[in-house]
């Protein structure tokens, strides 16, 4: 599609579409992974979760990157400055390195403590520790990957983006398949086979997206480009990606208070927890690539001047996300006693784990804000907001509320929790989008973008 069609005819469906289809794929090696890893036992089950959960808050620092990247890129470009958008795609390199390095240190040093920190029984421990270290490699690798594809996706080539990582994790998920459960006489290597398979996939991925940026945007990477960070370039993705990271990282440190509440209560509870959550991804993952498509919509149209069309986008992105995520989590909440199935056949397990889905369709309706109302604040410069109105309830809901309704309440108070925190976020960021609190950042936005291209 082209630049001039979307600027006359803005359509979130062909941006969203294969987004989501990276959303899938990612999330289905994850949902098989987890179902491999519970098909060993219930330990192996909540050790795969409690390691997911400590990847996605290092994953934090690469979001930075990849959010701050996505806007300023599509800001760029909106304005015509297709030059500026190539130094900060190359820049972005020796950017993912350094972040990539941090977060390997980071696991490899810390992952003792981690684990300790949030309570990992001892069965869970023994079995997460070696599986954490084998994922350190992996993750420097999706630094890359990472920033690749938000630049690929900035440019409008989701659809190109969206084959390399078909390719990734097919890859990822065959040779898991194989890793984890053997072949022939091998028993495999249980979860550690999950992170070998990871490696091997992530490095496929990268050989992948050089490919790509050479052929689409004829963007070949020096070696200097790989190690020299470019601040005058990467200045502005930080400032962008900056006050969102550190919401995240406020977000993964109060739920990581709510899951050490969780190992708390023990194997059963933690198992119920991980499998619930999987199935949940597979809820938000429709409004999460409505959120990201709007986010990439919205920096094109405030880079061009578009801020009513803007505006329209922003509200009929969040109605469809209301929609599909409300519809989806009322299926899952229905479907609950089939889906257990597919990880474990205690009753217990498979009860507890009903009554938190249903509890997941007022969570997940609150969500729908936060995924698509943040980002298309960020695409507008406006990010400073949102970050500074999101912390308290983090740190007093979230944090605060899964302490003591995980044991008052159990799992189900925990969920609570989930559900307010996210509603209290969704209906700031809401009335900042309706009082208009964006339009003056848009409106400087726009102003810097042209004053570059003058």
């Amino acid at each position: 599609m082209s630049d001039a069609l979307l600027a006359h005819r803005p359509r979130l469906n062909p941006i969203a579409g294969p987004i989501l289809g990276e959303f899938l794929l990612t999330l289905t090696v994850a949902f098989a992974g987890l179902w491999l890893a519970s098909h060993e036992s219930d330990a192996a089950g909540g050790a795969f979760g409690m390691v997911a959960q400590m990847q996605e808050t290092m994953y934090v620092v690469f979001r930075v990157l990849a959010i701050g990247l996505g806007v300023v890129i599509t800001q760029a470009l909106g304005g015509g400055q297709v030059d500026a958008a190539r130094r900060t795609a190359l820049g972005a390199l020796g950017a993912s390195t350094w972040a990539g390095l941090l977060v390997v240190a980071s696991l490899l040093i810390g992952d003792d403590w981690a684990l300790e920190a949030l309570n990992a029984p001892d069965e869970v421990k023994t079995l997460a520790g070696p599986f954490l270290m084998l994922l350190a490699p992996a993750m420097l690798l999706d630094a890359y990957n990472l920033s690749m594809a938000a630049i690929l996706r900035a440019h409008l080539h989701v659809k190109e983006s969206l084959r390399v990582m078909v390719v990734m994790h097919v890859t990822h998920l065959v040779l898991a398949f194989v890793l984890m459960r053997g072949i022939g006489g091998w028993d495999g290597w249980g979860l550690n086979g999950y992170a070998v398979a990871m490696i091997v996939s992530r490095a496929i991925g990268l050989v992948l997206h050089l490919a790509l940026w050479k052929r689409l945007m004829r963007l070949e990477p020096t070696p200097r480009d790989w190690v020299v960070v470019h601040w005058r370039l990467v200045r502005p993705v930080l400032w962008i990606g900056g006050p969102g990271a550190v919401v995240e990282v406020v977000y993964r440190a109060m739920f990581m208070v709510s899951l050490a509440s969780t190992a708390r209560l023990g194997v059963e509870a933690l198992a119920t927890h991980a499998y619930t959550l999987q199935i949940l991804k597979y809820v938000l993952l429709v409004s999460n690539s409505i959120g990201w498509a709007t986010e990439i919509m919205v920096g094109r149209m405030v880079g061009a001047g578009e801020l009513k069309k803007a505006d329209a986008l922003v509200r009929k992105g969040v109605r469809n996300g209301l929609l599909a995520s409300g519809g989806l989590a009322l299926m899952c909440a229905l479907a609950a006693p089939w889906l257990m199935h597919a990880f474990t056949k205690d009753p217990a397990i498979v009860h507890s784990a009903q009554v938190l889905l249903w509890l997941s369709v007022l969570l997940e309706t609150g969500r729908v804000f936060n995924l698509v109302l943040n980002g298309a604040l960020r695409a507008t410069g406006d990010a400073i907001f949102p970050a500074v109105s999101c912390i308290a309830s983090l740190l007093l809901v979230l944090g605060l509320g899964s302490f003591w309704m995980g044991r008052w309440f159990g799992l189900p108070g925990i969920w609570l929790v989930y559900a307010s925190d996210e509603w209290i976020r969704g209906m700031l960021i809401l009335w900042r989008w309706l009082k208009r609190g964006w339009l003056a950042q848009a409106r400087s936005t726009q102003r810097r973008v042209r004053g570059s291209a003058s």
